[in-house]
């Protein structure tokens, strides 16, 4: 029989206990592993029988559209375009607004990328 009160070390991790309210505390192992600070939120789930901790971040929600899959998209595309040379720079805004009401810009926006 094993004694549930005591720590000990298991081949899966480290035992822990179930305390007043529902606490579990995370072994300090664990936290410096993953580079864990205090107040930071986890999502909760049974999985198997077994409970999983994930750590997560919030979003605010003024920065929510960021993330969004379309916005991703647009930055990969970005950084493809980055990496590839499709871009081009300007020595000041006024070169660059001149550039885009030239035909060369709407020729260069059409070519195949």
């Amino acid at each position: 029989m094993v004694n549930m009160t005591e720590s000990r070390d298991t081949m899966s991790g480290k035992s822990v206990r179930l305390r007043g309210k529902n606490q579990v505390t995370i072994p300090t192992d664990v936290v410096e592993q993953l580079d864990l600070k205090e107040g930071e939120q986890f999502e909760v789930s049974v999985e198997n029988g077994h409970i999983v901790l994930i750590p997560v971040i919030t979003i605010e929600k003024d920065q929510a559209w960021f993330w969004t899959e379309e916005w991703q998209k647009g930055e990969r595309e970005a950084d493809e375009d980055i990496k590839a040379g499709r871009v081009k720079s300007f020595k000041n805004a006024e070169e660059a607004i001149k550039w885009l009401d030239s035909d060369e810009a709407v020729s260069w926006a059409n070519e195949d990328k």
